[in-house]
């Protein structure tokens, strides 16, 4: 398995932006994003925070079914 990175979210939203999901609302310290794929919808939560835990990123970029050096490229 890789390592993931510690990062801020302001640099996984604007990756998962750049990759075609859209900010659908923030609700105090979650920013919630989405993304439809043929007939499913990607519902991706982010929390705001500095910097995100490396096993969240992990979850996340499973839930958005993007591999990390697909996702390091849009960093």
């Amino acid at each position: 398995m890789s390592q993931y990175p510690s990062i801020s979210y302001t640099q996984i939203v604007r990756a998962l932006q750049r990759l075609g999901f859209i900010v659908v609302r923030q609700k105090g310290s979650h920013i919630r994003l989405q993304k439809r794929i043929e007939q499913t919808m990607l519902k991706i939560t982010v929390p705001a925070h500095k910097p995100v835990n490396p096993n969240t990123l992990h979850q996340i970029l499973k839930q958005a079914e993007i591999d990390l050096e697909k996702f390091k490229l849009y960093l």
